[in-house]
């Protein structure tokens, strides 16, 4: 079985992460690339409808981009992205 790789629909920009969406993930021993490929493939997590299709605006129209995840152990964090798609940054949402 051949497997495709999707391409981005956006780029990342330079990717960083506050000191508690660090811990988070450590905690929850998950990789900051598993949320990346996510939210970069278009898979915004846990969002209103509402906010899911400000995303597919922003997308067409290069505005900031936002996904909302939980980690393994239950703990949310969202990826930001610029809408100059110079930064993405993963934080938790009371660090915002």
């Amino acid at each position: 079985m051949q497997q495709t790789k999707q391409q981005p629909l956006f780029p990342l920009g330079q990717i960083v992460a506050t000191p508690g969406a660090l811990a988070a993930l450590e905690k929850a021993g998950q990789q900051p690339q598993e949320f990346l490929s996510r939210h970069v493939s278009g898979e915004w997590g846990e969002l209103e409808e509402q906010d899911r299709r400000e995303n597919q605006f922003s997308l067409e129209h290069g505005f900031r981009l936002l996904s909302s995840y939980r980690t393994s152990a239950d703990e949310k964090i969202w990826l930001i992205t610029e809408a100059d798609r110079s930064v993405t940054t993963i934080l938790l949402p009371e660090e915002y």
